[in-house]
């Protein structure tokens, strides 16, 4: 029988070694380690595993968990192996001497080397390496050559010997650099902008670094990310900016193109769908590669090694791609923010949808060597709690679930392709372990969705395109370039229609003065209006039938000796007895009688001279105005002129204002003539 699939993980006490299917269980021959242990890793063949603790590393043989070697290496926070296993590398916080110089911190190791009775083993090489990122050697895939990167250069040294740099790549700024699989012994540089110079990236063959061999230059790159596909023939450039100029991303702007290593080909991936590149993956094949980009509901598509366009994925909310190592499956998920949905698609059927996992909330996700099983982990410090891990078949069941305090990793032990047996990996399906039953038995049955709220008018109707999703039908999304799209009244883009309302008719301009039509008021404002005209009739009634001590002129109604204007006086002498109300309203109508025939001749003008004293004093009040404006616009122009003479910095617009200070003094001394 085959070797069962393993992986290794490491939680907050402890790291374990598990084989998975068929067994679904912990290696026997390996003891777990406990304590403050800051790392593990396999190497590139799967042979060797190590871990570091705080007393030293520990190399183990991986098939039997027997401890192979150690290193008296204490306080180790990085590990990696060469591709074959030849070489470990380990890596040291930063610190400083007695002397205040840097210590060596990134030291290579021989994994295993025989060694005298009683003899320490010692690193075959030393170097200073201060940043973590980047921070190991770049190997070939032979190991005959390692390499990594210094200011403006990049050395390389034969794996044997450390001690003396074998050859130089000489590169005024280069900020990064990938070695290429496979037997093409290439290696691509990068350049960023500087100086109004555009970034570039140099593809060499080593030794040979007079002249690149391919090359491409392309502005809007502060730092990228280099691909090579497995083979080592073609090279993916993904460049980020810091910042996105156009204000349409928060996170920058990104673009992507693809170089040949023999420079018969480079061109720059065109994309479809505006927004920025989530994810890009090569195949297995070395002959295609997956991208997933633009705004959410995000579009994922397969491209050849010509950067053209053979399929497109459904539209929806995903952001990341993983090819299986045989290349035959592609998984299409949504991790991070986005509910963790996978699917997975059969590339050698058609790119048949197999299925849809709901993971939950990984922040791991890998295939096993055989892609027959995919791996999701939920792990600190990302989400500290429901840390555990899950297998899934291929499928879409799952096999495999455990529970873990404070997870920090989990890995696959590496397998060969000459290993791996030959079989199907959708039949037949593996009989799950008992804890993916108990798992099941605990996951709740979704509930239909409740969808969004519809308010009664709105239910049975179908939904607006513009309230839908893309990948539902709905409007594509659009950016505005950091002009706000909002509607009049400054609260969002104005919305024409409510779902399943009538059109409102447009509101007609009234005209002032004029009567409003009784058909547009609500209940409550014709309620109002009817309360009006009737208190109205009722004054006009009473100054039919009484007439005031002032009639005719221009003077104030004279209030009475309590305080009280004449109407409420009115009011409250109006209860008094009726005998005497009644003489007064026949002597009042006698002395109105006499007095209209008396004044008959002179009432035109009496009833003219009113209307022309208001006009005269609107007009008055509108000069005052606009004296005090001019007032104010003076006074803001002499505080300018008071900043400006002690040294500020004024803007466009204010010096303008300055500039208009002697029409404004004339139009105000006009106006104070015409007062006059």
């Amino acid at each position: 029988m085959a070797n069962p699939l393993q992986l290794a993980y490491r939680t907050q006490k402890a790291i374990g070694v598990f084989d998975a299917d068929p067994v679904y269980e912990a290696l026997p021959g390996f003891t777990k380690p406990e304590g403050n242990l800051r790392c593990c890793v396999y190497s590139g063949c799967g042979r060797y595993f190590a871990y570091a603790t705080n007393e030293g590393v520990v190399i183990v043989d991986a098939s039997v968990g027997h401890v192979l070697t150690s290193l008296p290496i204490p306080a180790v926070y990085e590990l990696s192996f060469s591709p074959n296993g030849t070489y470990l590398s380990t890596w040291e916080r930063p610190a400083k001497d007695e002397n205040g110089d840097a210590t060596k911190n990134l030291k290579i190791w021989r994994t295993i080397e025989e060694l005298a009775d009683g003899a320490e083993k010692q690193p075959i090489g030393k170097f200073v390496q201060k940043s973590a990122n980047g921070w190991n050697l770049q190997y070939t895939e032979d190991e005959r050559f390692c390499a990594r990167i210094v200011t403006n250069e990049v050395q390389f040294y034969n794996s044997n010997d450390l001690g003396t740099v074998w050859n130089k790549l000489r590169v005024e700024g280069v900020s990064d650099f990938a070695l290429a699989p496979g037997k093409n012994q290439n290696v691509a540089v990068f350049v960023p902008e500087r100086k109004g110079h555009p970034a570039s990236v140099k593809v060499f063959n080593v030794p040979q670094f007079t002249s690149p061999i391919s090359q491409k230059t392309f502005f809007k790159a502060d730092k990228v990310q280099l691909k090579w596909n497995q083979l080592g023939t073609a090279l993916i450039v993904l460049a980020q900016t810091e910042v996105d100029k156009s204000n349409k991303s928060y996170y920058g702007e990104t673009n992507m193109y693809l170089l040949s290593a023999n420079g018969s080909f480079d061109a720059r991936v065109t994309l479809d769908k505006e927004g920025p590149i989530h994810d890009v993956s090569w195949s297995p094949n070395s002959k295609e590669f997956g991208v997933v980009y633009g705004y959410m509901p995000a579009k994922t598509t397969i491209f050849n090694h010509r950067a053209v366009a053979t399929h497109s994925f459904p539209l929806g909310p995903r952001n990341t791609i993983i090819f299986s190592p045989t290349g035959r499956f592609a998984l299409v998920a949504g991790f991070g923010n986005l509910a963790g949905q996978i699917d997975v698609y059969d590339l050698e059927k058609d790119y048949r949808k197999i299925t849809t996992i709901e993971s939950g909330n990984p922040s791991v996700c890998t295939w096993s060597p055989d892609s027959r099983y995919i791996l999701t982990a939920t792990t600190s410090p990302r989400l500290r709690v429901d840390n555990g891990i899950k297998l899934w078949h291929v499928g879409g069941g799952i096999m495999y679930n455990e529970d873990m305090v404070e997870l920090y990793n989990v890995i696959w032990r590496p397998v060969p392709a000459s290993n791996l047996p030959n079989v199907d990996p959708l039949h037949p399906v593996p009989t799950p372990h008992p804890s993916a039953l108990a798992y099941l038995g605990t996951v709740k049955t979704p509930s239909k969705p409740v969808g969004a709220y519809r308010p009664p008018g709105a239910r049975g109707s179908s939904t607006p395109l513009h309230f839908k999703r893309e990948d539902e039908g709905g409007a594509a999304h659009s950016v505005s370039n950091g002009v706000p799209q909002v509607g009049p009244n400054g609260f969002g883009r104005p919305r024409r229609q409510i779902p399943g309302a009538e059109f409102a008719e447009p509101a007609r301009p009234s005209v002032p003065g004029a009567a409003v039509d009784d058909e547009n008021l609500s209940k409550t404002a014709l309620k109002n209006k009817k309360k009006r005209n009737k208190k109205a009739k009722e004054g006009q009634a009473q100054g039919e039938g009484a007439t005031t001590p002032n009639e005719g002129g221009l003077a104030p109604p004279r209030e009475s000796v309590d305080g009280r204007s004449p109407d409420r006086n009115h009011q409250r002498h109006h209860s008094r007895s009726q005998s005497r109300s009644n003489n007064l309203a026949v002597r009042t109508q006698n002395n109105h009688r006499s007095r209209s025939n008396v004044r008959q001749p002179n009432a035109p003008a009496q009833q003219a001279a009113p209307v022309v004293d208001a006009a005269a004093a609107a007009a008055q009040s509108a000069n005052a105005k606009k004296i005090r404006s001019l007032q104010k616009k003076i006074r803001a122009i002499e505080d300018l002129e008071m900043r400006h003479a002690g040294g500020e910095k004024l803007e466009d617009t204010q010096l303008k204002k300055i500039a208009t200070k002697g029409s404004v003094i004339k139009e105000l001394e006009a106006l104070e003539k015409e007062g006059h």
